[in-house]
């Protein structure tokens, strides 16, 4: 996937009819900056108001996913934003003048086809993905619905239904990246069963339907005289049940295709999170309600994560104990340094693991142990000098002196067991000798100390 955020080139139009008001809509992709993500925007109302596609704005999913949002309202949103992920694109405003997204063939690939008219262009910002790290997972067990999100290189997707029902019996589709999108998902469309057709259509919904833009199956015996009504009421000159229990109206692309129109919703749900995802979604059962939860559970799960910090301690470290003697001067019982996993021109992240065998715990609180913060400090000081000592060509020669310490907080106890993570950056350049930094002590992602700290480097005699 590209690291770069995109948006479509220029304005591109789609008209069509709203599955359930039966209403003419609309619908314009417009070119938007970076960070803008997707947002709807109601041309027909007054003030034109703009509703953000976000789970947070999700008001109704029955037979799709509504938004609604200062004063604005637009349904079945989901087709469209899956196209619209399915290409990798970031940035873009939906103008509509109407209150439902055009169902057109009740799939994804319309939208797709003209965003690629539109062309697709990068922009100058990265792409801030949301990278799952541990997993999520949505369970209703009345409804036998479980979606579930796993930490994964890319985004992938495997869905499974089952409505116990011997025409549709259980289907699974999979999709191990979006590259598969628009041969494998884009194209299929949903579905519905014939009572709920019969039902919906005695409540006055889907006046948008003419049997061109989903997939009829028949779950029970139908008779002609049933038959010859649908037929008149979709202005078709004859209709029948297939072998399969599908009706004649359309012939499928895919035999899994209801599978796969549900991953394609899926697909478009989840773009109400509002970030590209780094995840394996496993949906067994999935519906814009189940969908949507997980994406709520996944927004809760960004949240909290955004108010701590990451470090993946189980990647190779950049410098063990033995290369960090190579440079530094101190020593057991002394050193207090165990990694040093990134080094760059300006920044520093160092790994003390803590322990019941450090000797200063003999003395420091026996029945209640806690790390001295003195030596907190001279661990960051530590991993500080490291960074300065990587950039000159004898390091073994070298020494670093504290000038001054500032800015001093302790936050949290630091206690056996504990790993601190150390992330330094310099606040100025390194000017005769003189190194300036400041950083932060965190244990499993929080903040325990912070500092700044000035040091003199210094050659040994």
């Amino acid at each position: 996937m590209s690291d770069k955020q995109k948006t479509i080139k220029s304005a591109v139009s789609i008209k069509g009819i709203g599955l359930h008001t039966g209403e003419e809509v609309t619908l314009t992709f417009n070119p938007a900056p970076v960070n803008h993500g997707f947002k709807f925007q109601r041309i027909d109302l007054e003030n034109q108001p703009i509703i953000d596609a976000s789970v947070k704005n999700v008001t109704d999913l029955s037979r799709g996913t509504t938004l609604e949002q200062n004063g604005g309202k637009v349904s079945t949103v989901e087709h469209s934003l899956a196209a619209l992920t399915g290409l990798e694109v970031d940035n873009v405003l939906i103008e509509i003048n109407g209150g439902e997204v055009p169902i057109l063939d009740g799939s994804s690939k319309p939208f797709l086809e003209v965003l690629e008219q539109a062309g697709i262009e990068e922009q100058e910002a990265d792409r801030d993905y949301y990278v799952v790290r541990k997993p999520i997972k949505y369970v209703d067990k009345e409804r036998g619905v479980e979606l579930m999100i796993v930490p994964d290189e890319g985004y992938s997707i495997s869905a499974m239904i089952d409505y116990n029902s011997e025409v549709l019996g259980s289907q699974h589709a999979a999709m191990s990246s979006l590259s598969e999108f628009k041969s494998e998902i884009s194209s299929c469309r949903t579905f519905v069963f014939l009572h709920e057709l019969e039902m919906l259509l005695s409540h006055n919904l889907i006046k948008g339907g003419d049997l061109s833009n989903a997939i009829v199956i028949v779950d029970k015996k139908v008779e002609k005289d049933e038959l010859d009504r649908l037929a008149k009421l979709f202005n078709k000159p004859s209709v029948e049940v297939k072998s399969e229990g599908i009706l004649n109206n359309i012939d499928l692309h895919f035999a899994n295709e209801p599978a796969r129109h549900k991953l394609l919703d899926v697909v478009g749900d989840l773009a109400l999170v509002g970030k590209k995802i780094k995840g394996k979604v496993i949906a067994k059962r999935p519906g814009h309600a189940a969908n949507v939860e997980l994406g709520k559970l996944i927004l809760e799960t960004m949240s909290k994560e955004s108010k701590e910090v990451y470090f993946d301690l189980t990647a190779e470290p950049l410098y063990d104990t033995v290369q960090i003697m190579g440079l530094l001067p101190h020593r057991p019982p002394f050193l207090l340094v165990d990694k040093i996993m990134e080094c760059e021109n300006d920044r520093v992240i160092g790994v003390k693991n803590v322990t019941m065998n450090e000797p200063f715990f003999e003395g420091h609180f026996p029945k209640e142990p806690v790390m001295p913060g003195v030596l907190q400090i001279e661990a960051m000081a530590q991993t500080g000098g490291i960074l300065v000592l990587s950039q000159v060509e004898d390091p073994e020669n070298y020494i670093t002196y504290f000038m001054k310490i500032d800015k001093v907080k302790f936050k949290r106890k630091v206690v056996p067991g504990d790993t601190l993570v150390f992330d330094l950056s310099l606040l100025s350049p390194v000017r005769r000798g003189i190194c300036h930094m400041g950083g932060k002590a965190y244990v499993n992602g929080k903040v325990v100390m912070e500092a700044e700290m000035m040091a003199q480097i210094t050659k040994m005699k």
